[in-house]
């Protein structure tokens, strides 16, 4: 049993390793292929972390990192631009497809790049670091560090590094004709193969000393995102993050609000804890936390003790203010949570208290069902004589009867007036 589990996690690994293995034996020149798409977060850091490595211990021509990115967090753009300049393995950074861009931190991934390349009707620049929500511009020390971090990027590569300090101070965005023009690039390519042949005969320097690329022919190598970071890079997107915490927040308040309903309690804490993992990865600031929280709070109690809309006004603006505060800028000036989402959750949460009030008042204002207030009024018919006592059929049931005044005969409709104990008192009506 032993030696046939032992076969099998031979195996798996042999599986895990093979796109290195089958190229270092063969002795075809292979270059790695990454592809980091949508926000610059840990789980990419990691994951560029793992192809490069792979790629050196594989003994690969080249790494290309292919690029389609709005920006990310600052920490984890350092970390994988540490990493570029750290490696013995020549890196492409290649914006890649048409329409692709690498915006704000992805532009400094770029501009690291042993070669930069980029595909037609594609653009790189905006870096100004911006606020969380509001978009207005950060410190004077946090741009002025950006700036010169790119520039010394821009330097070390032989690339414009006074256009590539533009894209911090000015937010200047530029296409790849421009880009390649200025000496942003060094290669336009419209696709992976034009790329490779354009790279062949290149010489580079790396960490590991000089490098001339042989990547004419050379097998491409996917490296993709294992499930586990594909799963974890999407909700570390800080607007992914934000929907999945207030889903959250709303699960628990369902669940408080109807106990033993379960389900949403359950799909409320998963959804919390994921956008609380997100979040420390996203550097969140604790005044935003805690204003949304405290607009949970007011809208909760809005639903249970109506104020005439001054709890649901106050909690509303909370969550409006708090959204808007939630990323802390002084920490990752390069990420923020879309307004446009902010200003839709915010209405839509209005819309459902404001939904949940009026159905609360409504409930207050209904005749009660049950009880005695629910029994006065109810109509029925004699089952017996009432002299003053008998049996009446009220509400679908027999009850126990007696009439306020004098006789009542069988069959005759009555109308309950009073409730004592468990007998009704009824009257004759026409």
């Amino acid at each position: 049993m032993r030696a046939g589990s032992l076969l099998i996690i031979l195996l798996i690994a042999l599986l895990l390793n093979i796109n290195c293995a089958h190229t270092l034996e063969g002795g075809t020149p292979w270059v790695c292929h990454l592809k980091v798409e949508g926000v610059i977060d840990p789980v990419v850091k990691d994951y560029v972390k793992r192809g490069l490595r792979e790629a050196e211990a594989g003994g690969a021509e080249a790494v290309v990192i292919q690029l389609d990115t709005p920006g990310g967090l600052d920490s984890s753009m350092r970390s994988v631009v540490k990493d570029i300049l750290d490696s013995g393995v020549p890196v492409v950074t290649y914006v890649h497809p048409r329409g692709a861009r690498a915006a704000s931190a992805g532009s400094f991934i770029l501009v690291a790049g042993h070669v930069a390349a980029m595909t037609p009707q594609t653009n790189v620049g905006a870096a100004h670091p911006v606020n969380m929500g509001t978009g207005e511009a950060v410190s004077e020390k946090i741009t002025n560090d950006a700036a010169a971090y790119m520039e010394s990027l821009a330097e070390g590569r032989g690339r414009n590094a006074t256009l590539a300090r533009s894209f911090v101070t000015n937010s200047t965005s530029i296409t790849e004709s421009r880009a390649l023009e200025a000496g942003i690039i060094d290669i336009i390519a419209p696709d992976l193969d034009s790329l490779l042949v354009e790279l062949d005969g290149m010489t580079v320097e790396t960490s590991a000393g000089e490098r001339t690329l042989r990547t004419r022919g050379a097998e491409v190598v996917e490296l993709p995102m294992d499930a586990r970071e594909e799963f974890f890079h999407t909700i570390s997107n800080p607007n992914v993050a934000y929907i999945l915490f207030l889903a959250g927040l709303y699960g628990i308040i369902f669940e408080l609000s109807s106990p033993g309903a379960v389900l949403p309690g359950v799909v409320g804490g998963i959804c919390i804890l994921l956008a609380l993992w997100s979040f420390q990865a996203l550097s969140i600031s604790a005044a935003g936390l805690a204003l949304i929280i405290f607009a949970v709070v007011l809208l909760l109690l809005e639903t249970q003790t109506p104020s005439h809309g001054v709890l649901a006004l106050g909690g509303v603006t909370a969550l409006f203010l708090g959204s808007l505060m939630l990323m802390d800028a002084e920490k990752e000036p390069f990420v923020r949570i879309s307004l446009d989402i902010i200003v839709l959750a915010t209405g839509v949460t209005a819309a459902f208290v404001l939904l949940a009030v009026g159905l609360v008042v409504k409930a207050r204002r209904r005749r009660p069902a049950t009880g005695r207030e629910g029994m006065v009024g109810e109509t029925g018919r004699a089952l017996t004589d009432l002299d003053p006592e008998g049996t009446v059929f009220v509400h679908g049931e027999r009850w126990q009867a007696r009439a306020r005044e004098g006789y009542i005969q069988k069959d005759k409709k009555v109308k309950v007036v009073d409730v004592e104990k468990l007998t009704l008192v009824v009257e004759e009506v026409n």
